[in-house]
């Protein structure tokens, strides 16, 4: 049964030549992809579990040649209502942000030359003392995500020396890295105190002894423990810190830059009161709410934010010409009555329900009667999360399309609309599709309407 199987499989030559019309396919990239796909024949066929013929199979492989034809990476339309959605690249940016930096940074450009001078210059400086002032630090600086920050400055400040952290502090974020394993790999020695629930300040002062290299305290935001919990106040740990001689690092995570709780965003500790704690060093995302690019942002004592520029890891971690150009616009974008409309992220976080009910009815609009009544399209009232781990038990207010197609599952719909030609990414709740509006930008209104159309 196998050996007649394996008969079915075509040669490499042989799919070649049903490939002549993807002439923008590197030869070397089609033969890779055609190897590895009749390997995965091969496999089921010795199993004895073939059950497509030769045709068949080079037309899968062609398929599949189709598929990957044009770049991997497409614009969709997040219907999740998840602003964060790390999966869909998190914070998103205007297309006018985009020109503007790709005008600038597409050729050459001054990432490290002082055009006034002449000298060679430092790449920080585009966007550090953006960064300080916005935050009230000494100084600034950026990497090119929280992680890498983190592990930088703990190898910094307390290489082989103990960092004391709460239990209760010990997150996990994407991707399973946990703070702990970030200690060890920084070259610092763990130093857990108290319990999962309760941290009182006289474990930390317990704590210290003469290989006490630094404090550190994680924000713990990407979820949260109720019922019989402490938590040392930073301010306390602050002076602790002062009256021992021992830095405080502050993990931040999402790094909320504004107040935003007028706009109906909670806001629960920013940036710049951390930074009035005294904290020595704060890190926080760059891609979270402060509405950026991938980039580790690290703010904070002057004297302690030298050493960490100066550190080898660094090079390592250091941002290339597009991310720091990209920060700078982010960082602009904060005027002093808050956050302009540049800011793409966190205008579609503070746009209210019903700013979204009347995007809702004009998308509705384009759409055909019979397409809505086919579909069984509603616009109803929805909850959100803003995603990425950034407040974790708050809930945006939002609208959604509500689909209750006769005879198509949930599940079959959500394949539909992320196999369209513009992608849209929906969720499911109750057994029903929906496409939420929270994350859907401004502009995108007909695209949906096109793609809603198009499902049959």
């Amino acid at each position: 049964m196998a050996q007649n199987q394996l008969k079915e499989l075509p040669s490499v030559s042989e799919v070649l030549l049903k490939c002549n019309k993807y002439k923008l396919l590197n030869n070397k990239y089609l033969t890779y992809i055609i190897k590895l796909k009749i390997d995965h024949y091969r496999v089921v066929a010795k199993k004895g579990k073939l059950t497509l013929k030769r045709s068949q199979v080079i037309q899968d492989i062609v398929d599949e040649i189709d598929r990957i034809s044009t770049t991997s990476m497409r614009p969709v339309i997040n219907g999740t209502g998840i602003v964060l959605h790390t999966g869909l690249g998190r914070a998103p940016m205007k297309e006018s942000t985009a020109k503007r930096v790709a005008k600038r940074v597409s050729g050459y450009t001054n990432l490290e030359l002082d055009l006034l001078s002449g000298n060679r210059g430092q790449r920080q400086n585009h966007v550090d003392g953006l960064l300080a002032a916005l935050t009230g630090a000494q100084s600034a600086m950026a990497v090119n995500n929280n992680a890498a920050a983190v592990l930088m400055a703990l190898n910094e400040l307390a290489e082989g020396k103990e960092v004391i952290v709460s239990r209760g502090q010990q997150v996990e974020i994407g991707g399973s890295f946990r703070i702990p394993d970030v200690v060890k790999k920084s070259g610092c020695i763990l130093k857990e105190i108290g319990t999962t629930n309760r941290t009182h300040l006289k474990d930390y002062e317990k704590a210290i002894g003469k290989n006490t290299g630094l404090i550190l305290w994680v924000h713990t935001s990407n979820y949260v423990v109720r019922g019989f919990t402490s938590e040392v106040d930073l301010h306390d740990l602050v002076e602790l810190g002062r009256k021992k001689r021992i830095p405080v690092m502050v993990d931040l995570g999402c790094g909320e830059m504004v107040d935003l709780s007028k706009k109906g965003v909670p806001t629960h500790l920013p940036v710049q009161d951390v930074v009035k704690s005294g904290a020595g060093i704060v890190t926080f995302s760059g891609d979270k709410l402060l509405g950026g690019p991938q980039a580790g942002l690290i703010v904070g004592n002057k004297t302690l934010v030298s050493r960490l520029k100066k550190n080898p890891i660094s090079r390592a971690v250091r941002c290339d010409k597009w991310s720091l150009a990209f920060l700078e616009e982010s960082l602009r974008s904060f005027q002093d009555d808050g956050p302009s409309k540049d800011n793409l992220t966190i205008s579609l976080m503070t746009n209210s329900r019903g700013t979204l009910r009347k995007r809702g009815r004009v998308i509705l609009s384009y759409l055909p009667k019979k397409t809505v009544d086919l579909l069984g399209i509603a616009l109803v009232e929805s909850e959100v999360e803003a995603g990425s781990g950034s407040l974790p038990e708050e809930k945006l207010e939002s609208m959604a399309f509500q689909f209750s197609a006769k005879g198509r599952s949930a599940s079959k719909l959500a394949t539909k609309f992320r196999k369209g030609e513009i992608p849209v990414v929906g969720y499911i709740h109750g057994n029903k599709f929906f496409i939420d509006l929270k994350a859907v930008i401004p502009g995108q209104e007909k695209d949906l309407a096109g793609a809603i159309s198009a499902i049959q």
